[in-house]
């Protein structure tokens, strides 16, 4: 199919448009090119037939609906997005505005071209959303598609808007909407604001390596390229009005994370071992929230999906990568934020 995928030179975007051309859809990467996109990202594909990029932001409904008419797209792969929470508490307006605004005037873009075609029955919105819509879990339990949003930081407040927004549409046009929760995502290409590539920047440029409090928040980690494949069978087989929770199946401290990372770079460059020496303890983010988990039976059982990465050989992925492509990190080294913590407490 021909596919619109929003944030395609995005960390996660890039990983569904590689995988997508490599299963024979068509693309069209529309992307504002902000901060954390990279059109390095996509080069692997940028030179196939099946690939188109456009330049634009979601919140211009002139240059969606140029987009639309122009490549007639059958369905939509939503993932634009402003995404670190550190950032939203820097800027929440910013997130309001591409999260809340631009979800909304896509919605009503892709509504109009799905009625202008005669509704065809094949069309499919995928909205990407997170599982920190639901807030913070304790010590047990895991979030499921039926759990009820709590969102605690301006990032998660406009992504649990969104999904409400994109149901919303569905509900009252009957537009095909599906949605996906995620639990958090590592892997190549990540932008150096997120913890996993932090950390190896950090610890491979001698720099402290800062965790926020304890180190004891969990999370649920995914490897973006199973994320990826999940986001690809939800949207050719998932049924529209449902919600499909796509989790890692691979709880970890925060702290346990980043010493299994710097282990692997202590093997990959011993020269700089012990990496560890470099973890710093910092002021906790405000509202940080202890855990989250991911229930992915839905998924599982419906769509045939599971993780199929573990943790561990993620993270040797992840790191490898980082170690092979330092020309695309000098690519990014004077952009703001990269290495760096953001989202200090006022």
């Amino acid at each position: 199919m021909r596919i619109l995928v929003t944030g395609g030179a995005g960390f996660i975007g890039s990983a569904v448009v590689r995988q997508a051309i490599a299963a024979g859809h068509g693309v069209v990467n529309l992307d504002a090119l902000t901060y954390a996109a990279c059109l390095a990202n996509v080069a692997s594909v940028a030179a196939s037939p099946a690939y188109a990029f456009v330049r634009a932001d979601i919140r211009d409904r002139a240059a969606l609906d140029a987009a639309f008419a122009l490549h007639r797209p059958e369905a939509v792969l939503h993932l634009a997005a402003e995404s670190h929470v550190d950032r939203s508490i820097d800027g929440p307006l910013a997130f309001v505005s591409t999260n809340v605004e631009g979800t909304a005037v896509l919605l009503e873009a892709a509504r109009a071209w799905w009625q202008a075609a005669g509704r065809p029955p094949g069309f499919r919105f995928h909205h990407v959303s997170t599982d920190e819509v639901f807030g913070s879990l304790g010590a047990s339990g895991r979030f499921t598609e039926t759990t009820p949003y709590a969102p605690r930081s301006p990032y998660a407040a406009s992504k649990a808007a969104s999904d409400h927004l994109v149901r919303a549409w569905g509900e009252t046009w009957g537009l095909p909407v599906i949605v996906t929760n995620c639990s958090n995502n590592y892997g190549p290409f990540q932008f150096p604001e997120k913890l996993v590539p932090v950390v190896i920047l950090n610890a491979l440029a001698g720099r402290p390596v800062p965790v926020y409090g304890t180190g004891a928040n969990v999370r649920d980690w995914l490897y973006v390229e199973d994320h990826a494949a999940a986001l690809l069978a939800a949207l050719a087989r998932g049924v529209p009005g449902r919600t499909y929770a796509i989790g890692g199946e691979a709880e970890a401290k925060n702290i346990d994370l980043v010493h299994a990372v710097c282990t692997i770079l202590d093997d990959r460059r011993p020269a700089g071992a012990p990496h560890a020496r470099l973890i710093r303890f910092v002021a906790d983010r405000p509202g940080h929230d202890l855990r989250y988990a991911i229930d992915p039976a839905r998924i599982r059982a419906e769509l045939g999906w599971r993780p199929r990465v573990t943790l561990a050989e993620g993270l040797a992925r992840t790191v490898d990568w980082y170690l092979a492509n330092p020309g695309w990190l000098a690519g990014l080294a004077t952009r703001e934020g990269v290495g760096t913590r953001l989202g200090r407490p006022q």
